[in-house]
């Protein structure tokens, strides 16, 4: 799994136009999920999440997390995370799981998350989306496990 994770001010979701999804302070997750992956990282990846201490203290140190300043979390599904480029030009996706392992696990992730007691927005698995978002910092962290 990869997850690419930015700190936000706000974020949204849309689809054909239409709101799908919306948060105010928080964390954007793009979650990547390989074709080799399995329930095994995602405990692992959860629990950094939660515990990552990315957003400002009183004294504009980076030393609170998520459940700290009660911020909510975007969770977008993002297969190209796993684009291979090194050959030709166009991208391919063979490293990428197929649509109904990469469905559960990303519906299995967003649960996992919930249960630590965080708000957890979604996008729509498989939907052509547009993902607005005000990065704070910016912060930007990649995961992968």
């Amino acid at each position: 799994m990869k997850l690419v994770i930015q700190r936000v001010k706000n974020a949204k979701v849309e689809v054909d136009g239409k709101l799908v999804s919306e948060i105010g302070s928080g964390l954007v997750i793009l979650l990547g999920i390989g074709a080799d992956d399995d329930r095994s990282q995602m405990d692992w990846l959860v629990n950094k999440v939660m515990g990552l201490r990315i957003f400002e203290d009183d004294a504009g140190k980076m030393n609170r997390c998520l459940l700290d300043i009660s911020g909510e979390i975007l969770l977008v599904s993002q297969f190209t995370l796993y684009a291979d480029c090194r050959k030709g030009r166009r991208p391919g996706f063979s490293e990428a799981a197929l649509p109904d392992k990469a469905e559960k696990l990303y519906e299995e992730f967003a649960d996992s998350l919930k249960s630590k007691g965080v708000a957890v927005k979604k996008g729509i698995f498989g939907a052509y989306m547009q993902v607005s978002l005000m990065n704070d910092g910016p912060v930007t962290i990649i995961l992968e496990r």
